[in-house]
Parts: C-alpha cells; structure tokens; sequence
C-alpha cells in the first residue's frame, strides 16, 4: 500500500538499503521522482484502472516510465555484495539466519519467480501473481535440483580424471616404446654396419681376386712371349751365322736354317689377351618390375626379390613372366665382362642365372640352355644346373655370376668354382632370379 510504501522512506538510509534496495528490480521513475520496480508498477496500474503515482497519487503522462539508472545501478551493486557475501558463507563462514527486519520472522514463502524467499507479513501481497511455495517444498526442490548438479560435475571430473589417467598412461607407454624403438634401431644399425663390413671385404675381395686373374693371365702369356723371343733368337744366331760361311759350306747348311726361319715368321704375331687390365665397377642390379611374376614382391630399391603368399592384379604385359616366378634384371648385355652377386641365404628353393632377351615368358619352358637359360638352380637341398646335372654339395649363402661375353663363358659361386658353360651368344642376356 501507499502508507506502507511511504513508511519505508522514514527509515534509515541503512533501513532504506536493507528494504528498498533489495526489493527493486528494473527501477523506474515517474514524473514525481518517486521510483518502482517497473512489473509492480504496471501490476498496480492494471489492479487500479489508472496510471496514478502509488504514493503521491499525482497522474503520470507517461505509458512506459523511464528507467531510473542510478537507482538501478545502486540496487545492482547491492544486489552484488549480497551475492558476494552469500559466497563467502559457503567457503566457510559462519551461516547467517535471515529474518525479516520488520517482523523479526523466518520467511516461510519463496517466490519462483523472483527465486527469492519473502516475508508472509510485508512482502506477500506485492507477489500477487507470482507463483509462490512454501519455502520447505522449494529448498526440497532447489536440493534435488542441486544434487542432480552436483553429480553432473562429479561425472565431468570422473572424466576428465579418467582422461588424465589416459594421458599418464600414454607417457609412460611412450617412453616404453622410446626405449624400445631406440634399442631396435641400435639393432638394426649393428645389423646395418655389419653387413657394410661384410659387403665391403667381399667387394675388395672380389678386386683382389680380379686383380689376382689379371696377373696370372700376364705372367703366363709373357712366359710364353720370353719362351717365344728366346727361340727367335736362336734362330737369328743361326741363320747370322750360316751368312757368314763361304760358299761350300753355306750351301749345305742354309736350307736349315731357312726352313726354321720360315716356320717361325709364319706364326702368328703376338696379341694381347682379354682380362689383363682389370676394369671392376660395383652397381647394385636393378630388378625389372615390368617383368616380375605377380607372385613376386620386389623391394622399393628393387634390389631384392620374395616369393608372396598373396598374387597380385598386376598388368599382363608383353614383359611379364607369368607362367612361372621369375623376374629379369633391368640391363642387358652384348658384349664385355660381367660379374654381380646374388645373396641366395637359406631359401629353400631358387635360381640364379642368364637368360636371354627373347626367353620365352608365358608358355612351358626348361631352365636349361636349349631354352635360353643357364642358371643354377636349388630344390630338394640340391644344386643342380640346367642340365639337372649335380654341381656341388657345399652350402651356398651367395652366388656370384660371372658372364665372359667374348669368350662365352659364365656361371661361378663365390671364391668357388661351381659349373662353366662354354657358348656361342648372339642376343643380348638379361640376369634371372626365380623363388
């Protein structure tokens, strides 16, 4: 009411804080100066049929009052501090009781829509409209509400602590496989290093071994060429010997002489041999994977071969061997002296060879010369060449092929001779694995 509105301004300016302020929510002020929360005003407007000041009674010309900033930043501030000191309540101060000033009660309402306990004396009639409970029912309510909260964010921190967990987990399993990892590439490294090692001496082995061939080839032609000059040399005593004589005497020995001179002169003149001069060049062989069988995996350098488990949808080319696991080096050859190695290990079956160019690559066909093969081939535990003939009972872990062009000549095993054809080419040759 008016006489009870009017009252309050009476208090004092810590009354006036205490009741006014808490009160007010979106103030507005009319013409005179007299301010109101802005839904009790129009509440009281609609209960009265006309705009009158609630106090003063004086007609406002206003249909929205203006809102009143200053009050309502004042009654903000106070509204902050009531929150603020609500906060420090719940960290640990004491719990102040609330009762009305004016009454000195408990409230036993609270107010839904201004989510506010209220007096059942002085502040019930200004909520007519308002949807207003008994404060037990509502704190009942506000608890479950808050419960329902509560384990909503003891579920968030669950899962965050779950994923905290995760991530402790994922370190120390890291650093597992740090450990790990490091100590498998220092493996492979060792394995890495040691195979160099073993690469390297068996390259200088294999040029000292050229080297070796080459002085042997030398020293047994310049034999023969000392043995040579040492005969002509006679000879040319002789026959100098037989233009020194007179008549007589020079006539019964120069047939002789002349007759070995001749046979001498008609040999053929000396020539150097092929392999004297050593010309060794090291290059991996280069699979051609247009070749490959699709049983067959080559490595990503394409200087290795396996037999897969799987076949592959791989382009039926001219190229391709697809009757049989076979795959053709990338380079050819038409002429010169070749060697290349092949580690063979302990696969159970395999063959390493020449083949030539025009090798027959989807029918039936034998690895043996007669088809344009000549391999040494491993089944069974046995070494064979392509005339199934028994070549060896060593074990073999690496095969060199030695291809003598010119001369027709090729295939060995390393620092052990294991078969020589003797051949006439006339194609190029290609080298040729099968696992």
């Amino acid at each position: 009411s008016g006489d009870a509105i009017t009252g309050c301004e009476i208090f004092t300016e810590k009354h006036f804080w205490r009741i006014i302020f808490r009160k007010l929510k979106d103030p507005v002020s009319l013409n005179c100066q007299h301010s109101f929360c802005s839904s009790c005003l129009k509440q009281f407007w609609e209960q009265s049929k006309n705009k009158n000041c609630p106090i003063c009674k004086r007609k406002s010309s206003m249909e929205d009052p203006r809102v009143n900033f200053t009050l309502k930043e004042l009654a903000d501030s106070f509204a902050g501090r009531q929150k603020a000191a609500s906060c420090e309540t719940e960290k640990g101060e004491e719990e102040v009781e609330v009762v009305c000033r004016e009454h000195k009660e408990k409230p036993k309402w609270f107010c839904r829509n201004e989510q506010r306990a209220v007096c059942a004396v002085c502040e019930f009639p200004h909520h007519h409209g308002h949807k207003v409970v008994l404060i037990e029912e509502a704190v009942s309510e506000l608890k479950e509400q808050l419960k329902s909260d509560l384990k909503s964010l003891q579920d968030k921190k669950k899962k965050y602590k779950d994923t905290e967990n995760t991530y402790k987990d994922v370190v120390v399993q890291s650093k597992k496989q740090l450990v790990a990892t490091e100590r498998q590439i220092r493996e492979e490294f060792n394995k890495l290093h040691q195979f160099l090692k073993e690469e390297e001496e068996a390259r200088l082995a294999a040029l000292r071994e050229e080297e070796e061939q080459g002085a042997t080839t030398v020293t047994r032609e310049m034999k023969m060429i000392e043995e040579k000059i040492s005969s002509l040399s006679d000879s040319i005593c002789a026959v100098e010997k037989d233009l020194q004589k007179h008549n007589v005497p020079f006539l019964s020995s120069y047939k002789s002489s002349q007759s070995s001179a001749r046979a001498q002169c008609s040999q053929p003149d000396p020539q150097l041999v092929s392999g004297a001069l050593i010309d060794v060049k090291f290059s991996a062989v280069i699979l051609d994977p247009n070749t490959a069988n699709p049983w067959l995996y080559l490595s990503d350098d394409l200087t290795s071969v396996r037999c897969g488990d799987t076949e592959q949808k791989l382009p039926d080319n001219p190229e391709r061997n697809t009757n049989y696991t076979n795959v053709l080096g990338s380079e050819g050859f038409s002429s010169g002296k070749h060697s290349w190695e092949v580690e063979v290990g302990d696969h159970p079956s395999w063959t390493v060879g020449l083949a030539k160019e025009s090798v027959n690559r989807k029918g039936e066909f034998f690895a043996s010369p007669e088809h344009g093969i000549w391999c040494l081939d491993y089944r069974s535990g046995k070494y064979t060449n392509g005339l199934s003939e028994t070549v060896t009972e060593k074990s073999l872990q690496r095969i060199r092929v030695q291809l003598d062009y010119d001369r027709g000549k090729g295939i060995e095993a390393t620092h052990t001779h294991i078969w020589k054809y003797s051949l006439t080419f006339k194609s190029s040759k290609c080298d040729i694995k099968k696992k």
